[in-house]
């Protein structure tokens, strides 16, 4: 029996050494653009268990590998699964199901708007929104609450601008905490009042907290729905992975609980909120790392946003003489805070919009960075950077993360917050990338549109929906197809300590792949904004 046994075996490993390798999925006839280090282009590629097995040319592939599931692409186009690096995942999906206000044309579209949710939702406790930017109104000025007041005089209504960093809120909201008392002054904040010294509803930064603190939290049956919708849109628009900028502990144990259920697959690289509680628990616990959550790293917030002038300046805003903005905590505290990350071995992610704030930022960097490291910590936006303070992110390998739908949302009115000079310096995404070689691409979103195609078109072309300016906004700091598509994928993933396992399409990686129905390389410009995603796989699984 034994002399039987080991016949078979020695019959089976020649079989198997000149046989085919069993693939549960083998994709040919396409043009598959790996981003490896080389940039290739292959036609073919071989799944198993997950992972990428083999990749390069129908020839090879369908020789070494065999499927009960092959397709034949016909030569259409593939990529990595592209990764958002700077969003609000959970926030998006929270969103959901509250007033969507972007893209509105005037605050009297906004309470048609907010009276249609009331309908929609009567229910309802609060009435909270999001989107809104008086940068698009024929009158630019900052809203008041009285209209609020007039159509909701008992239901506390709470809208937040499009960036996240300012917010109308109206009396009944008010009466619910401490603004109505002797608050007139916010650290990192600030609370607008009228000629009578009352207060308008208008709070930015810090100051939002004031009243959003007393929002009534989700269940966690609609925190679980939300997360379940925002992945769906995100697979939809070719999302495999997303940086969450800012979650609290409680948030991520309820990834953690959804990806252990196999309900939540998206692959979410999550920075936790700095909090007193947050910060103890990971000096406790340690870094978190599975194949689907990565939690190594803090969300600091430098600064507010540059729409609403809370972005702190190197001198004033050239539209408001005496405003320079302001930094959200005291120096020292953002001293102490890169102290105590660095000592934990994470890495510290700041949100710095104004040329102040970056500098600020990347020299506390420089005291805790060595030349030559790899801690990989990042500048969340960069969104003005003097020049000289630019060489710094070379000089302590600090990233980049930035959003190239912030320059083409903003391109309009930048000029008039900063001025002809000081704008030469903003949204330098190409001089940003020449630092170190390498740039993380990311959307914001909510703030801007939830599709990656939007942030390729922008970063390539430079431009709007509409395909203007002709030639791009600031072209000289465009960037090129394969950096912009790096910017999205590869890059990405090293920012996040994990290009060895996922953002090109290799062999020992995660098969997170998609396909798209017109080439993103080889497309003209104006067609790259609504370029559409046919399919998106995950573990070689198909989830759109």
């Amino acid at each position: 029996m034994k002399k039987l046994l080991a016949i078979a075996a020695v019959t089976f490993l020649l079989w198997s050494c000149g046989g085919k390798q069993q693939a549960d999925l083998i994709i040919h006839n396409a043009t598959v653009y790996t981003v490896n280090d080389e940039f290739t282009v292959a036609t073919a590629f071989a799944v198993k268990d997950g992972k990428f097995i083999g990749v390069g040319s129908d020839e090879d592939i369908l020789k070494d590998f065999e499927s009960d599931e092959t397709i034949n692409l016909e030569g259409a186009p593939v990529y990595p699964g592209l990764i958002d690096a700077h969003a609000h995942f959970y926030r998006y999906g929270l969103g959901l199901k509250n007033a969507d206000l972007v893209g509105t044309k005037s605050f009297d579209e906004i309470l048609e708007i907010l009276q249609a949710h009331r309908e929609k939702y009567p229910d309802d406790e609060w009435i909270v929104g999001r989107g809104w930017d008086q940068n698009d109104w024929e009158n630019k000025e900052f809203p008041s609450k009285e209209k609020l007041d007039k159509l909701f005089p008992d239901v506390p209504v709470f809208i937040s601008r499009v960036d996240g960093h300012a917010a109308l809120a109206n009396s009944s909201a008010m009466s619910q905490s401490e603004i109505f008392g002797n608050t007139k002054e916010v650290t990192g904040g600030k609370i607008y009042f009228d000629k009578d010294g009352k207060p308008t509803g208008l709070l930015v930064d810090n100051a939002m907290d004031l009243i959003g603190k007393y929002i009534p939290e989700q269940t966690r049956a609609d925190q679980i729905e939300a997360l379940i919708m925002a992945q769906q849109n995100c697979f939809a628009v070719g999302l495999t992975g997303v940086v969450d900028a800012g979650l609290e502990v409680s948030t991520i144990e309820l990834i953690d609980s959804l990806n252990k259920s196999g309900e939540l697959k998206m692959r979410l690289y999550a920075m936790v909120a700095p909090s007193e509680q947050s910060i103890d628990y990971f000096k406790k616990k340690g870094k978190i790392k599975t194949d689907y959550l990565n939690v190594r790293s803090f969300k600091v917030y430098g600064d507010g946003a540059l729409g609403s002038r809370g972005a702190n300046l190197l001198s004033d805003y050239s539209d408001d003489p005496g405003n320079s903005g302001f930094l959200l905590e005291t120096e020292a505290n953002y001293d102490e805070l890169a102290r105590t990350i660095y000592d934990m071995g994470f890495q510290m992610n700041t949100h710095c919009i104004g040329d102040r704030t970056d500098r600020v930022i990347l020299d506390i960097y420089g005291k805790y960075l060595p030349e030559g490291n790899d801690l990989r910590w990042k500048i969340e936006h960069a969104q003005v950077v003097s020049k000289e303070d630019v060489p710094k992110f070379g000089k302590y390998n600090i990233i980049p993360s930035v959003q190239p739908t912030h320059a083409t949302s903003d391109m309009y009115w930048a000029v008039e917050r900063l001025g002809e000079d000081r704008v030469k310096t903003a949204y330098a995404y190409k001089d940003l990338l020449d630092q170190n070689g390498y740039i993380a691409l990311g959307s914001d979103f909510p703030v801007e549109d939830i599709n990656p195609m939007y942030g390729f078109h922008a970063a390539v072309a430079r431009q709007d929906a509409e395909n203007w300016p002709e030639g791009g906004w600031q072209a000289e700091n465009k960037l090129s197809r394969e950096e912009a598509l790096r910017g999205m994928t590869i890059w990405v993933a090293y920012s996040n300590f994990e290009e060895n396992e996922k953002g090109s399409i290799e062999v020992g990686k995660f098969a997170d792949f998609i396909f798209t129905q017109k080439d993103m390389m080889k497309a003209p410009e104006s067609e790259l904004r609504n370029l559409k995603v046919t399919a998106t796989y995950l573990n070689g699984q198909k989830v759109y």
